[in-house]
């Protein structure tokens, strides 16, 4: 049988319809698809381990003579367990293989067998060792080297459904076996000597079954040659397609604004309400001069929880209006498009400015009258949800879009929004500060800037870690701090009871409202109320009518109560750190000391004790970024596991940022270069509609 790239992957022995229809869900229809799913670990079964030598917790490889097997049955119950007795030189080994009675009559006494699998004591003999559900191979005595299990350092690869890695690497192995068709490469003669990658034929072939003499620990931490030239590929691939979306941006005609006429500067310094930070003036100047291009600007400006985010993007909307132009804030939350809206309607106050809200939840007449001001231009300023890219909306004359927390948005989303005028400047902010490797790869086709300054006069939030018998000493505190003016916030994750044995926001807000705080106003919100009343629940704990506000995440990003003091944050152990960084953000907005308590047992989690300890320790975005980036990887970090925002196979851009910034450099390279074109044009198939789709990468064909 001879195998392409385009093959079925029907044509693998063994592989059947039922299997095939389950790797078709993980977009694995042919070869090509198949050998492109990469192995994420490796396992040394070229060295054998005597059977006297063997340690109980330890992975091990045995060659052994099978001795004796059995079957037992369970009483009622259709599964069964086989016993398998093997013997070396130095001892014996017992195996036992649950649900396994096709095994029954396999093994023949003398036959050798390879063994693999975590050595264990077998809890009812104490004194003797054993494996269970071994991975195995019978062998000719001496002879594995058609093994795709044994006598070789082993891919092991994530299951798919009912599909095991063994079954994976027999499929794949098969695959290469008899793969007789052509591997085209993406990557130039040239690139290949100057770094010294292998073709794409070996490397494929080398990541899934590495030569016997591969270095097994450089192969596990993606170090070998094979697979840094495959991490290559891919950020390659990817940078190319971010520079040619970029171009594509940048040929359109944009807006060039007036921003150095005396109006327009006073107009900026008019609705300033403090001094702006070093970092804040860089940033707005970075701004402005994008502005005044004739090329739309596209800028990522990031910065730690209030950094000042806010006011610096309010000042280049002062700009676009200036210049006759409306501006558009997206923000994924309808608390945070209404906190934007209250914040702009008072710092715009000065400038008397028409500042317009649009959200789903609002009563059909209010939004109809919302959507006649934005299309007849009498709104300058409108913020909202998802709600501002419904096709009702039309703006008259759209010169600026902002997008708060972008990775709560598709790229494609910002695409709708900025297509609501003729090539508006945009704007993206992010309070989760992003290493810039990170940030060239989620973000490529965008500029960046960074507010790495806090305002003066913010202090600094104490965090501490209590147990929950603690919690009547941290009620009293509460009930200290509220007694001297302050606010606080008493934070659940989830709304109603559930199986979790989690506290709710809901119960909790009854049982502490009646017993622990019956003479304090306590309020409630939670992302399932109506639009309505969260608007007035926010209202009321802003100016002071409610002291304690019982909520869940919903109140995690943007909402600003300076008066508020105290965060205490139930099973805090449940949270990820980034969101537990942004909850404690709410606080010490003020000019008064501000106290974050963590409520969660001593004993959790390994992961959870990291999230606790760093939170305490550092109040550093930064720090805590990077820490929650080694913990979860970037998919989870930034939700894009869920919408696909960034698909590596191999590819880890905190791990492998070396390689990243190679890789977008020559992939720039390549696409500025004119001379390069017809090098250009035999990429654009690996740029095709599956990469477009895997990396929302639009319009890069």
């Amino acid at each position: 049988m001879e195998l392409t790239l385009d093959s079925a992957v029907t044509q693998v022995k063994g592989l059947g319809p039922t299997r095939a229809a389950l790797l078709a869900e993980r977009g694995i229809t042919t070869i090509g698809h198949l050998l492109s799913y990469l192995p994420f670990r490796y396992e040394d079964r070229i060295h054998f381990t005597r059977i006297a030598e063997l340690v109980p917790g330890q992975p091990a490889t045995v060659e052994a003579q099978v001795e004796s097997s059995s079957l037992v049955r369970f009483a009622g119950r259709r599964n069964a367990m086989f016993h398998l007795r093997v013997k070396d030189a130095t001892g014996q080994l017992h195996l036992k293989f649950f649900h396994s009675a096709y095994l029954n009559g396999k093994f023949k006494p003398g036959q050798t067998v390879v063994l693999h699998g975590k050595v264990t004591m077998d809890p009812n003999r104490p004194m003797r060792m054993e494996m269970i559900n071994p991975e195995y191979e019978l062998v000719e005595a001496g002879d594995a080297s058609d093994s795709t299990e044994v006598g070789r350092i082993v891919p092991v690869y994530e299951a798919i459904g009912e599909i095991s890695s063994r079954m994976l690497r027999r499929y794949i192995y098969f695959a290469i076996q008899n793969f007789r068709g052509e591997i085209p490469d993406p990557l130039a003669a040239d690139v290949l000597r100057q770094y010294g990658f292998p073709s794409r034929r070996d490397a494929i072939f080398s990541v899934h079954f590495p030569a016997e003499d591969a270095d097994v620990a450089a192969l596990n931490e993606f170090r070998s040659p094979a697979q840094a030239r495959m991490i290559f590929e891919e950020f390659f691939l990817y940078q190319l397609g971010i520079a040619l979306r970029r171009q594509s941006e940048q040929r359109r005609a944009g807006i060039p604004m007036r921003v150095r006429e005396e109006t327009v500067r006073e107009a900026v310094k008019k609705i300033l309400p403090f001094k702006p930070t070093a970092a804040q003036k860089r940033v707005l100047a970075e701004i402005a001069t994008d502005l005044e291009r004739n090329t739309p600007m596209s800028r990522l400006l990031e910065g730690d929880v209030g950094s000042g985010k806010t006011i610096v993007a309010l000042e280049a909307a002062a700009i676009a209006i200036e210049n006759g132009y409306q501006v558009a804030l997206m923000a994924p939350t309808e608390i945070l498009a209404v906190q934007h809206y209250l914040s702009a309607r008072r710092i715009f106050a000065p400038a008397r400015y028409a500042v317009e809200l649009l959200v789903s939840g609002m009563k059909w007449s209010e939004k109809t009258e919302a959507l006649e001001r934005i299309a007849t231009g009498k709104a300058n300023f409108v913020t909202g949800t998802h709600a501002l890219i419904e096709e009702a909306v039309q703006f008259a004359k759209l010169g600026l879009v902002i997008i708060d927390e972008q990775h709560r948005f598709g790229v494609l989303q910002r695409k709708r929004l900025a297509e609501k005028g003729a090539a508006p400047h945009t704007l993206v902010m992010t309070a989760t500060p992003i290493p810039r490797t990170l940030a060239l790869t989620l973000y490529g086709d965008l500029d960046l800037s960074v507010i790495d300054e806090m305002p003066p006069g913010r202090t600094p939030v104490e965090t501490q870690w209590r147990e929950e018998k603690s919690l009547a000493g941290v009620w009293e505190f509460v009930r200290r701090e509220i007694a001297s003016g302050r606010q606080a916030y008493i934070i659940y994750p989830v709304v109603e009871e559930s199986k979790q044995e989690l506290k709710a926001a809901t119960a909790e807000y009854e049982r502490l409202s009646k017993n622990v705080f019956p003479q304090l106003r306590v309020g409630l919100l939670h992302g399932r109320m109506r639009s309505e009343e969260k608007d007035e629940i926010m209202e009321e704990f802003r100016a002071g009518k409610i002291q304690i506000l019982v909520a869940t995440t919903v109140v995690e990003v943007g909402v600003d109560v300076r008066n508020a003091t105290v965060m205490v944050i139930e099973h805090a152990d449940r949270f990820g750190l980034a969101q537990l960084h942004q909850l404690r953000g709410r606080i010490g907005r003020g000019a008064h000391k501000s106290y974050c308590i963590l409520v969660a047992p001593q004993k959790v989690t390994e992961e959870a004790r990291a999230r606790l300890e760093t939170l305490v320790a550092t109040a550093d975005g930064f720090k805590i970024a990077e820490e929650d980036l080694k913990l979860r990887g970037p998919g989870e970090f930034f939700g894009t596991r869920q919408h696909g925002d960034v698909a590596f196979q191999i590819a880890h851009p905190l791990r492998d940022h070396k390689l990243l910034d190679l890789a977008r450099g020559e992939a720039f390279a390549l696409a500025e270069n004119a001379g390069r074109a017809a090098e250009l044009e035999k990429l654009k198939r690996f740029l095709g509609s599956e990469w477009q789709s895997k990396f929302r990468l639009a319009s890069v064909g």
